[in-house]
């Protein structure tokens, strides 16, 4: 751990804090006097435990709130930069898919990472090819009112893939989004621009935003050796003597990110475009350099709901119509131009453009969703939900490579047996039937079942409990127990022509089984302490396994075991000033070899303050150290290095009452700091990006 960071980090905090102690001791000295509503009166609800609002405190499950303000505070980006606050959740890299997010949950994840569910408004948006967030997703963050999480499971609620935990992105609706523009320029050629206003049309109240990101990326993140490497040393591509590395990796990127709200009485209706142009491959998508190739995305949703909580005596109604349309366009430069072997036939080929696989395809999603719930048992609150979703996969593709081609030239085998992943469709029904029962004023019950069927694997079963005890005024106690499963991808279970990856229909999906004691105490009212205590098996999890020729199969090849705990505390120290931290530590093992989980961090600690030092000043100040990951038994590098990086932002607010100014610098000591990438391709592990600088400028009217 660098010392030398951690040490000035805390010297002024300690410089900040040293006006403070005295407030702290007479809060112990009141504490006796202060009752429910100074201890919780100002807790975020958060709806993503059981479908209706709670405190989280009182919620059956391990939730976290990050509200729109905290964001802004922290000066994030994008989700990604927001999500890595979360006790026990780490924001990693794919070793295998192009630089991909990785959200790495108590340990729990995988290259193509579906075990965490990703929700925009609570309706699931990635795609069936993969199961998981679209790749390569970036989301800013300036139209999103608050971020729910869970680490944990949540199939009872949300069915597949709310296996190692969920994530709730919940936009802005119309009243929130204040008319609002602001422009944000730094390193490495970034900017970004959004626009946010809202008025009334015909009774409707009427919000919409746009949202504007580019950067060229570092230029400074560079490997050494690369698959093309690998493959020249080991004499397989005798044909050629040429590699792009040394070189750095694709990174830049362009999104647009525009929402459009209506909402009148109990109606509310959302349509949300999200566009990925010609985003960087990172590594490349075979782990060869690639420099040319590129990645275009786009997302349209449509949300239809009708909420209304007195439907009748006792009763709710709650009714959801969504549609997900969802197009890409890859284009992928596998080896660079040389001569190669050719799977299809014996004998060397020329490849003067390289390599070149460009896939494409379109994915549709209908969901429909009816619940309801009922009050009029004493100390019950009964929910019934139950609902379809079909999912539609169009693939293309044109390559210059492999069966059905003619090596070096490009070829269209779009329909025909060639192509990477056929076209494919699932069907799914659920039904889900959860009670909220209060055992005596400080005791809660709340147990769940849901039943999925799936028209392409089958049936699954997924129960939940949970007991939730106000041991105290001051203290809650929370005992859970919840079983998840997560779903095969299209590609893990059809892909049969990709160069890398490819399918098995055999899968069966991953299950796991996860049992948690939490504490929420509060000392005093200005102190909340947090202990979450986890242990859990999963069964079957999915990962690529070597073939022996440069390609992997996917199979249900490994059974995993963990424990661990998270914890959390949040001070105000004055009303000035507010200090939070969080300690991570989880120990994951194969069930076979009873070996560590590799590249999941053993350890995290987070720790911020928040300094509203003079009126419309604020300093944000957070350091994220990450440590003790493994190799995997295969890999015979040293160690991953463990990081450290700290972030600072400074905030002027109500310059001429309308304007905001900030200031922010992350990675402030310029740490060199890495992920782990895969060791068999590039042996040299993902660095992170240096330091940057941003300016920041906001306008409302």
């Amino acid at each position: 751990m660098p010392y030398k960071s951690l040490c000035i980090w805390l010297l002024v905090l300690l410089c900040i804090c040293q006006p403070s102690f005295a407030d702290a001791a007479e809060g112990l000295e009141d504490f006796e006097e202060v009752g429910l509503t100074e201890l919780y009166g100002d807790e975020e609800l958060v709806s993503i435990a059981t479908g209706s609002k709670k405190p989280v405190y009182k919620a059956p499950a391990i939730a976290s709130v990050i509200t729109a303000q905290q964001i802004a505070e922290m000066g994030a980006r994008n989700i990604n930069e927001v999500l890595e606050t979360v006790p026990g959740l780490h924001v990693g890299l794919s070793a295998i898919n192009r630089l991909d997010s990785v959200y790495s949950i108590r340990g729990i994840h995988t290259g193509f990472n579906p075990q965490v569910l990703l929700l925009l408004n609570g309706i699931p948006f990635g795609p069936p090819l993969t199961g998981s967030h679209p790749t390569l997703f970036r989301m800013p963050v300036t139209s999103i009112s608050r971020i729910e999480v869970i680490r944990g499971p949540g199939s009872a609620i949300y069915g597949a893939d709310a296996y190692a935990g969920v994530i709730n992105i919940i936009t802005k609706d119309a009243n929130e989004l204040e008319s609002e523009v602001g422009a944000r320029y730094g390193s490495f050629d970034s900017q970004d621009v959004w626009l946010q206003h809202n008025g009334d049309l015909g009774g409707w109240k009427i919000g919409g935003s746009f949202e504007y990101q580019t950067s060229d990326g570092d230029s400074d993140r560079r490997i050494s050796s690369d698959y093309q490497t690998v493959l020249l040393e080991e004499g397989k591509i005798p044909g050629t003597n040429y590699s792009l590395a040394p070189g750095s990796l694709n990174t830049d990127y362009e999104v647009y990110n525009a929402m459009l709200n209506a909402e009148k009485g109990n109606f509310n209706l959302r349509l949300w475009n999200w566009h990925l142009n010609k985003a960087g491959v990172g590594a490349g998508g075979s782990l060869a350099l690639d420099p040319v190739g590129y990645q275009d995305e786009s997302i349209y949703l449509i949300d239809a709901t009708y909420n209304n909580d007195s439907f009748a005596p006792d009763w709710s109604l709650n009714f959801s119509l969504n549609y997900l349309y969802q197009e890409s366009d890859i284009y992928l430069v596998l080896n660079p131009p040389g001569t190669y072997p050719d799977i299809s036939q014996p004998g060397l080929f020329p490849f003067p453009d390289g390599v070149i696989g460009n896939p494409s395809g379109t994915s549709q999603q209908t969901g429909v969703e009816l619940s309801t719930s009922y009050t009029g048992f004493s100390g019950h609150r009964l929910r019934l939900s139950g609902g379809s979703r079909y999912y539609h996969q169009d693939t293309d593709e044109i390559k210059n490579f492999g069966y059905g081609t003619n090596p070096g030239t490009m070829t269209d085998v779009s329909d025909t047996a060639y192509v990477s992943v056929p076209d494919k469709h699932r069907a799914l029904f659920y039904l889900s039937l959860q009670d909220e029962w209060q055992l005596a004023p400080d005791w809660e019950f709340t147990g769940g079942l849901r039943f999925d069927n799936y028209s392409d694997f089958g049936n699954t079963l997924n129960p939940r409990l949970a007991l939730v005890w106000s041991t105290r005024h001051n203290l809650t106690t929370k005992l859970l127990y919840g079983r998840a499963f997560r779903a095969p991808s299209f590609q893990e279970l059809y892909a049969t022509q990709n160069p890398v990856t490819l399918g098995n229909s055999e899968l069966e999906p991953e299950t796991i089984d996860t049992a948690e004691l939490a504490f929420d105490y509060r000392p005093t009212y200005s102190l909340q302490t947090v202990l979450n205590l986890y242990l859990y098996r999963a069964n079957g999890l999915i990962e690529y396994v070597s073939n022996g020729d440069g390609t992997k199969t996917a199979q249900n090849i490994r059974d995993q075991e963990g424990y661990g705990f998270e914890l959390e505390a949040n001070w105000d120290a004055t009303d000035k000033l507010r200090l939070s931290a969080n300690y991570s530590w989880q120990y994951s093992v194969d069930c076979d070899s009873d070996k560590r989980v590799s590249d999941a961090p053993g350890q995290q600690v987070f720790i911020s303050s928040n300094w509203n030092f003079l009126p419309n000043w604020r300093l944000y100040s957070q350091l994220n150290w990450i440590a003790s990951r493994h190799r995997s038994d295969s890999d015979t590098r040293e160690k991953v290095d463990d990081y450290l990086l700290v972030d600072l932002s400074l905030q002027r607010t109500q310059i001429f009452k309308r304007l905001t100014v900030k200031l922010s610098v992350r990675n402030l000591f310029d740490e060199d700091a890495y992920e782990p990438s895969d060791g068999d391709k590039i042996s040299d592990d993902y660095p992170l990006e240096g330091r940057s600088l941003w300016c920041e400028l906001s306008y409302r009217f």
